[in-house]
């Protein structure tokens, strides 16, 4: 079974990262993290070598993106730098892990000229992150984004014309329906917000995983990287199948981040030799 129990705090908890948050907005806590992080964004590169990869796929590269959190300290215009790092770099395709809003899924519609502006030879896909189900409306969100180009796999995958797939599942946490699609016939990559539920998700059909939802733990110390999801690695590999997990791009309750860049992933597939 894929799923995973979901997460739940306590209101004493909740209450504590608002107030955070809310002093934050008050710092100008937005325009802070966007010079700090959105405006050096760090672009981190990760070849899989792939046995039996066809030649027509050496060297395909997807940038990986997640964990925008648009809202208090996201927004419309902040996500250009990245937009310039994943044009510049020529990608074959762009995948979105997941986690598009903090509260509110009309916060989404602010970074959607952003992500239309995105360029790949075979498009942008995306899956929904745990936050994009609050108040059950992230229907509006893979419509507004989809007649922007984003196509959202919901427990579905895409053939691509060069011969290879792109599969995505509902959030393994918040999703109503989670059916993992099941691999053909040939390679495939698969998008899916957390990466607890990575060890089921290894196939021989499938060299490579994409994932979010820890931040990096996001604020990389001791006590406070435990106030958020399991942070497994940055790679971690599962026989057949590579697990690579972004640090994200966005944050959650303050507008900061420590050892944990805001970064765009680069993944590379090679052919072994």
């Amino acid at each position: 079974m894929l799923r995973l129990e979901p997460r739940r705090f306590r209101r004493s908890r909740i209450l504590v990262f608002r107030c955070c948050e809310w002093v934050a907005r008050l710092l100008q806590g937005r325009r802070l993290y966007r010079r700090r992080s959105l405006d050096r964004i760090v672009v981190r590169s990760e070849e899989i070598v792939v046995e039996g990869l066809p030649d027509a796929l050496d060297g395909f590269t997807v940038a990986h993106l997640s964990d925008i959190h648009a809202g208090p300290f996201l927004g419309r215009g902040d996500l250009r730098p990245v937009v310039e790092a994943v044009n510049a770099a020529g990608v074959d395709a762009v995948a979105f892990t997941g986690d598009f809003i903090t509260h509110d899924w009309r916060d989404a519609l602010t970074v959607l000229d952003e992500f239309a502006d995105l360029r790949s030879r075979h498009g942008t896909f995306a899956v929904f992150g745990n936050h994009d189900y609050r108040g059950r409306e992230e229907g509006r969100i893979a419509l507004a984004f989809g007649d922007r180009g984003v196509r959202f796999l919901r427990n579905e995958r895409v053939v691509l014309p060069v011969g290879i797939a792109i599969a995505g599942v509902e959030d393994l946490e918040e999703g109503r329906e989670i059916e993992l699609p099941a691999p053909g016939d040939v390679p495939e990559i698969l998008l899916c917000h957390n990466p607890g539920g990575a060890a089921r998700l290894v196939s021989g059909a499938r060299p490579l995983v994409l994932a979010g939802h820890t931040h990096g733990g996001q604020i990389d110390l001791p006590v406070l990287r435990r106030l958020g999801p399991h942070h497994p690695g940055l790679r971690v590999d599962f026989g057949p199948t590579t697990l690579v997990v972004s640090r994200g791009l966005g944050v959650v309750g303050v507008p900061l981040r420590y050892r944990a860049p805001a970064e765009v992933v680069l993944v590379r597939l090679v052919a072994s030799r």
